[in-house]
């Protein structure tokens, strides 16, 4: 049974948070949170009578900062984080093909899914994928800086997204358009950069984009790899 998260949304950043409940049970997840969104999500989280369980990212981010420490700190959650991100104080490294379970037996899966960074993480979770900036709805993620690679995105995309079903509902980490879900069969068939485009041909796009360097990176990427608390904390 396909269940839909919860999609908050950052204007700043335009980036989707997301939680994850479980049928029958207080326990809860949360996706790629924002600190400057702290107070809402745990609005949310009592409101709905939840128990945040894990913290999951996809990735270092590059373009905000995260609230996993602080949630981690006020909940009692868990950190759950790629383990190729180099985010050391995370209880939980995860590599591909772990599965994370809360609730009564709900289960993530947990794919590799490097291109953007080279640690960057999808998860798999009642016929969604929370694809972080891994494959965005019509796009993906660029693969300039952070160890990315325009070829190993186009193989994490083509090789282990596009291999899921096609009616899985892609849940992007950000959107820049207006655009909240998509589906595996759509972005197989429509996405601009991915559809219909040899890995070659990929690679050449991506080494054009000429992109400018993210505002925050050099306080976002460095704060993220300790969950959003300042260094020595």
């Amino acid at each position: 049974m396909n269940i839909n998260p919860i999609q908050l949304f950052d204007v700043e950043s335009s980036t989707f948070t997301y939680l994850l409940t479980a049928p029958g049970s207080p326990d809860a997840v949360i996706v790629d949170p924002v600190d400057r969104h702290l107070e809402r999500d745990l609005r949310h989280l009592e409101r709905l009578g939840l128990k945040l369980a894990y913290v999951l990212e996809t990735h270092a981010h590059a373009d905000h900062v995260t609230s996993a420490g602080k949630l981690r700190e006020l909940t009692g959650a868990k950190a759950a984080v790629p383990s190729g991100c180099g985010i050391a104080p995370a209880e939980m490294q995860l590599d591909d093909g772990d599965v994370l379970t809360f609730g009564n037996g709900e289960t993530i899966e947990v794919l590799h899914t490097p291109g953007h960074t080279a640690g960057s993480m999808s998860y798999v979770w009642r016929g969604n994928v929370f694809t972080g900036d891994t494959l965005l709805i019509d796009g993906c993620g660029r693969t300039d800086f952070q160890s990315g690679s325009a070829g190993a995105l186009y193989d994490s995309v083509t090789r282990k997204l596009f291999a899921l079903p096609d009616a899985t509902r892609i849940w992007p980490g950000h959107d820049y358009k207006g655009q909240s879900v998509s589906t595996i069969g759509w972005e197989k068939r429509h996405n601009s950069r991915l559809a219909n485009r040899s890995r070659d041909a990929f690679i050449q796009l991506m080494g054009e984009l000429n992109l400018p360097r993210p505002k925050l990176m050099d306080v976002a990427v460095p704060a993220n790899q300790n969950l959003g608390l300042p260094h020595g904390v």
